[in-house]
């Protein structure tokens, strides 16, 4: 073989290698043609809805909008030549309507129109709503011959012709409000990006990773395990998920700096967060709304899953290190090697000046830790959410900018303030628009509305009735495995218990698993895949902050999620042999 025909090769064989890691908007592409594909071969379907009350872990009531399980229908086209039918006797009945708010003169006036065109919406309109007819007449109501599928089209928008799945940036992005995914993640990130663009300009954080390792000599390897166990502590307390993405560019650069690679600096934050969530004994976003909902004593079972989250913890936290030291020894073998070059360039690259560690730098890392306790505080004890995160985010930055421009740290002026504000927006800008790709997924499938016809409803239905008549342990492990599956396109714990929970609960009732056990399936599900889902807005966050390629990131998570999957699969073994209750 000759030698240019070799160097062909070893091209080729180059050339495929990079082939096999697309971008992550590629993939998510991929995936929403793959999902509107899935809407033509899945008909639509629904549930009917209704507000449960349940005891959160505070003592007080609250209330949650939940799916009835024995309600759901697809969907069809209405049979209006029955439906007029029975109109016409309701109409007679003024008790009756009085009781259903509907206004007997609207509907007589409605009974005079042709009822061949008639549609769901003219009877919304007085008062006659799909869910009140279905509890009425049952599928009767509908012409049964032909199920719907609501598919998007290919192009298009809600004001002209309907949602196209073309569209999916946009209509992702401009998805839900300030309090959440997408427009309130999007925001949160960009904010976040600014203010620690002010802070790394600093050189503060830079000053005070060299000055930690000084210190420590060689014992910096003990702060993995140990920074781990308190991020899964925030994850099983307080659900953190969104809150990591500010942590995450502290950590990538510190980890780092210790020898480690980004994808390190992300298990010990955002994956250890999720860990938490998933063998949480008390998170009020997950286990007592799940709880709630089954109807059993919120926050019941705690000693057997607080056991089971210093198990979880200790044991991911060992298979994270085991990874960490393999790289440290050798770090070329991590996917992120070239990547990280950002990173380590930015730590050998700092001057003396910098290295040295003043009164400025440790007057900045001490305003960082008050508003890191400030957030902690605001949102275990006054329920702080996104916008008030946001702020006291914008708050860290500008004083740590302030701080630096008084103590000349870098030169800084205030114009620098600005534009490195600028420069960390701009950095994570792109991040921020595959939060919005992701949110696109969930429309295509139809959205997450349990009461709105969608092809994931229909899903939902099918597994919980698939799961009828299997025995006790194989129906507990096919709640986990499909509370697992279902996290892949809903990553919302509370939304996610709000959707399943209804199903499984009394689903275990029939199979004979306790609801405890149905719930332990739920979090360990919703939690676990969290940490892999592209779909997650809080991971791409996360990923965003530490430059890492979703793609990449998949390689290294796929095996630890093999890993979660095991220990999870035991957990759920166990309980069912103990009976847990």
């Amino acid at each position: 073989m000759s030698k240019n025909k070799k160097i062909n090769e070893a091209s080729v064989q180059r050339d495929l290698t990079k082939m096999r890691t697309p971008h992550t908007y590629a993939i998510i592409f991929a995936v929403v043609l793959l999902c509107w594909a899935l809407t033509f071969i899945v008909p639509a379907g629904k549930f009917s809805t209704h507000d449960v009350e349940y005891v959160d872990s505070s003592g007080d009531t609250k209330t949650k909008t939940v799916l009835i399980a024995d309600s759901f229908r697809y969907s069809y086209n209405l049979n209006t030549a029955n439906l007029a039918s029975e109109l016409k006797e309701l109409s007679k009945d003024s008790a009756r309507l009085e009781e259903l708010g509907v206004d007997q003169a609207a509907l007589e006036e409605l009974l005079a129109t042709d009822p061949s065109k008639w549609s769901q919406s003219d009877l919304d309109d007085i008062g006659l709503s799909d869910d009140t007819l279905y509890g009425m007449y049952g599928n009767s109501m509908y012409d049964t011959g032909k199920k719907l599928h609501k598919t998007a089209r290919i192009w298009g928008t809600d004001d002209y012709g309907g949602f196209g799945f073309m569209n999916y940036v946009f209509e992702g992005l401009a998805t839900g409000s300030k309090y959440g995914s997408a427009v309130g993640i999007v925001a949160l990130i960009l904010v976040v990006g600014g203010a620690f663009g002010i802070i790394m300009k600093t050189g503060a954080v830079d000053a005070g990773i060299y000055a930690f390792i000084r210190k420590t000599k060689g014992l910096e390897r003990l702060a993995l395990p140990m920074l781990f166990f308190v991020f899964s502590l925030g994850g099983a307390t307080f659900g953190m998920a969104e809150e990591v993405i500010p942590f995450a560019m502290i950590m990538v650069p510190f980890v780092i700096a210790l020898g480690y690679d980004s994808i390190v600096a992300v298990t010990v934050t955002y994956v250890a967060s999720q860990v938490g969530n998933a063998a949480s004994w008390m998170s009020p976003f997950s286990v007592a709304v799940a709880q709630g909902i089954a109807g059993i004593p919120v926050l019941s079972g705690a000693s057997f899953r607080l056991a089971m989250w210093f198990i979880v913890t200790g044991l991911s936290a060992g298979y994270m290190m085991f990874y960490a030291e393999k790289i440290r020894k050798n770090p070329e073998l991590s996917v992120m090697h070239k990547s990280d070059e950002h990173f380590r360039s930015r730590i050998e690259n700092t001057t003396q000046q910098e290295i040295e560690f003043t009164l400025g730098h440790k007057l900045i890392l001490l305003e960082m830790l008050a508003v890191l306790v400030w957030i902690v505080w605001g949102v275990t004890a006054k329920g702080y959410y996104i916008p008030e995160i946001a702020s006291q985010f914008f708050v860290m930055g500008f004083v740590a900018g302030v701080i630096a421009v008084i103590f000349k740290l870098n030169d800084m002026s205030i114009n620098d303030m600005a534009s490195s504000f600028q420069s960390g927006v701009a950095d994570l800008a792109g991040t921020a628009v595959v939060v919005g790709m992701a949110k696109g997924i969930l429309l295509v499938l139809g959205g997450s509305d349990a009461n709105v016809a969608s092809s994931l409803n229909t899903v939902l239905y099918s597994i919980g009735q698939a799961l009828e008549g299997v025995p006790a342990t194989v129906a507990a492990w096919s709640m986990y495995l499909f509370q697992s599956l279902f996290n892949l396109v809903v990553t919302s714990n509370s939304g996610q218990a709000a959707l399943t929970m209804p199903i499984m609960a009394p689903l275990s009732d029939i199979v004979g698993v306790h609801r405890q056990i149905a719930v332990l399936a739920y979090q360990l599900g919703a939690g676990f895949v969290d940490a892999f889902t592209p779909v997650s807005a809080s991971l791409i966050g996360v990923l965003g902050v530490a430059r890492i390629d979703w793609s990449k990131w998949a390689k290294f998570q796929i095996k630890m999620q093999a890993f979660f999957f095991l220990m999870g699969t035991i957990i759920i073994v166990t309980a069912v042999a103990i009976n847990f209750q």
